[in-house]
């Protein structure tokens, strides 16, 4: 087992392990630490304690200390840089006349470089605008494109369910999203009700899926032929949670729909299942 504590350097960012050495570190306290873009000002969210060696990626770099007032000070103006920078660089994206959407801009807490996020469609030449920031800043400067999933974490903004976008209020990683998921808990395969705020597949979709999958284990599909209390049939539809059947049953020349449960029936003949009518290239370029 290995002492650490998780440090958190954005609302919703990624959890990354450090050392604590010998401090003593409590949740929500402010910490500075060593990165691999340089020093750092960080929040702490796991309080010290042992985890799994093979959970740490080494080597484990250690706190450099508890953040003082003068510290978080120091980070409330690297705030009020930025606000500068991001001006300042797109006055200058404009002078240069170049395809790109500029996103966010941060400052190193050793103010040793600049970081730019910015999108766009394709590649961009940017060497002589950071040749431009770098002479107003005095500092180095780096210019990172991102996609579109880590824009919408950015910026934030509201989902189609209302509320705060999951990315930017508590998701501290992307999972991958397939058009399976979607196919898997029934949902309609438009792409303007399955696609979030990026346009990719919406984060939500994995949430539940565990949950689906288990069940489609265990219930046959539409179509299967399947023995039930009055006799056989044909499954009609299927209500995934609930876990019930509609079924068709053959009694002579009458035909009756009832409702049973998957635990009531057995399979006599399940199908395969088709593939539905759409494009589903079309719908890939909607995973990320």
């Amino acid at each position: 087992m290995v002492k650490v504590v998780g440090v958190r350097f954005k609302s919703a960012g990624k959890i990354y392990y450090f050392d604590p050495g010998d401090f003593n570190i409590e949740q929500n306290w402010n910490v500075i630490v060593e990165t691999a873009r340089g020093v750092e000002f960080g929040q702490v969210v796991i309080s010290n304690r042992e985890v799994p060696e093979e959970d740490i990626v080494a080597p484990l770099k250690k706190v450099i200390r508890v953040a003082t007032e003068e510290d978080k000070k120091h980070a409330d103006d690297n705030r009020r840089k930025e606000e500068e920078a991001f001006n300042t660089c797109l006055q200058k994206i404009k002078n240069h006349n170049l395809d790109m959407k500029l996103i966010d801009v941060e400052y190193t807490f050793d103010n040793n470089k600049i970081l730019f996020y910015f999108t766009a469609e394709g590649r961009v030449d940017f060497r002589e605008l950071v040749k431009d920031l770098a002479a107003v800043f005095k500092t180095r400067i780096e210019l990172r494109q991102i996609g579109v999933r880590d824009e919408a974490k950015m910026l934030g903004g509201l989902g189609v369910c209302g509320r705060a976008l999951c990315c930017n209020s508590f998701l501290g990683e992307f999972q991958p999203v397939s058009i399976k998921m979607a196919k898997e808990q029934g949902l309609s395969l438009n792409p303007t009700k399955i696609s979030g705020t990026c346009g990719r597949l919406m984060c939500c979709l994995k949430y539940e899926q565990e949950a689906y999958e288990e069940i489609l284990d265990r219930i046959p599909k539409v179509g299967a032929i399947v023995e039930t209390p009055e006799g056989q049939g044909v499954i009609m539809g299927i209500s995934l949670l609930k876990e019930l059947a509609k079924v068709k049953l053959d009694k002579g020349n009458e035909t009756d729909l009832k409702i049973y449960s998957i635990a009531d029936i057995k399979v006599i003949k399940d199908v395969v299942e088709e593939e539905p009518d759409v494009d589903i290239e079309a719908l890939k370029q909607l995973e990320d």
